[in-house]
């Protein structure tokens, strides 16, 4: 049976360097082939033309390159493009490059599926199958970046983590990749137009804090109040509020860096007076921002979408305390760009 090549991204620089000089070859040999992996975007072993061909064919019998393939992509009338991902196993995930006027944002995913078990969320409905590589995480930023030189004629300016899959299930894999994106010798993108959306998972924040981490961080929140929350969100029923606000204090406390609110308002679910009183309650803890969210609807079920009255009303009482409130409507309505609550972030 033939053994399984190692995908040759999983190797640090010095790994390559190393392997190189146990080879019989120079050790900068590594650094050339680390180049075309990260800084070249290289998808094969071919491509790259300052190696030799002894050295290319060397590196082919020991390894692989798995990169991502970009199946499917669809374009929507508002700019928005959507991108599905085939990996090199046949499952696939998504990733949306979502334009404005000023700034295109890569939506990628972090995981298969996902570990969590949101009731208004597409993706929830996917069991996760496995956690997605630093390098599979990359390729769709990568990728995204081209299309926003090809169709926007300008780089890709922002990144957010808010496809498929709960990022904090995912930690070491996803900071890998944010250390990749931001390095010169990958992207080269500022940590500052990187959030990391997670559904709140406390002891994960504090490490983040821990890990003095440049990106920023995004909280879907949905509701202030725990039996709310528990019923929208029921993994949530194990973190409740008191413990999510002790790590975001926490998390302020060590960056000092302002938490976004990802919020849902939804018919009959969170759109009363109770629920607005909660939320304006919570956005005292931290310095934060809320992101007042156009729904989806998945089927005709109990998620759907709040009146703009509703909206209106939390907008209203939220400035009325000087907390920042904005609403995001959804994009890519035609293509259905949706995974999980994906093209409603912006």
């Amino acid at each position: 049976m033939e053994m399984q090549k190692k995908d040759i991204r999983a190797l640090s620089k010095e790994q390559l360097r190393d392997f190189f000089v146990a080879n019989g070859d120079k050790a900068f040999r590594g650094n050339q082939v680390y180049e075309w992996l990260w800084g070249k975007g290289a998808h094969s072993f071919e491509d790259m033309s300052n190696v030799s061909k002894a050295t290319r064919e060397m590196l082919e019998s020991n390894f692989v390159i798995n990169h991502i393939k970009v199946d499917q992509m669809q374009r929507s009338e508002d700019g928005t493009v959507k991108n599905a991902v085939r990996l090199h196993d046949g499952l696939v995930v998504e990733s949306v490059l979502i334009p404005t006027e000023t700034r295109t944002t890569a939506c990628v995913s972090s995981q298969v599926g996902c570990s969590l078990d949101c009731n208004f969320c597409a993706t929830a409905r996917l069991k996760r199958m496995r956690n997605l590589a630093p390098d599979e995480i990359y390729d769709q930023v990568v990728a995204i970046d081209k299309e926003s030189r090809l169709y926007y004629n300008h780089p890709l300016s922002n990144i957010v983590f808010m496809g498929m899959g709960e990022p904090l299930m995912n930690y070491n894999n996803v900071l890998k990749a944010i250390e990749m994106i931001t390095s010169p010798e990958g992207l080269g993108m500022s940590p500052k137009r990187i959030t990391v959306s997670t559904s709140g998972v406390p002891k994960m924040i504090k490490k983040l804090a821990d890990d003095d981490v440049k990106f920023k961080l995004a909280v879907s929140l949905h509701s202030a109040i725990d039996d709310t929350r528990s019923r929208i969100m029921p993994f949530s029923a194990n973190f409740p509020l008191s413990e999510l606000r002790e790590s975001l204090e926490y998390w302020y406390a060590k960056t000092k860096s302002r938490v976004t609110y990802e919020y849902v308002v939804w018919k009959d679910i969170n759109d009363d007076k109770a629920s607005i009183d909660a939320l304006v309650r919570f956005c005292k803890y931290v310095p934060c921002k809320v992101n007042l969210i156009e729904y989806n609807p998945i089927d005709d079920g109990e998620f759907q979408q709040a009146s703009d009255e509703s909206i209106n009303a939390y907008i209203k009482a939220l400035e009325s305390h000087d907390i920042v409130a904005k609403v995001r409507r959804s994009r890519g309505k035609d293509i259905d760009a949706a995974c999980g609550q994906l093209a409603n972030k912006q």
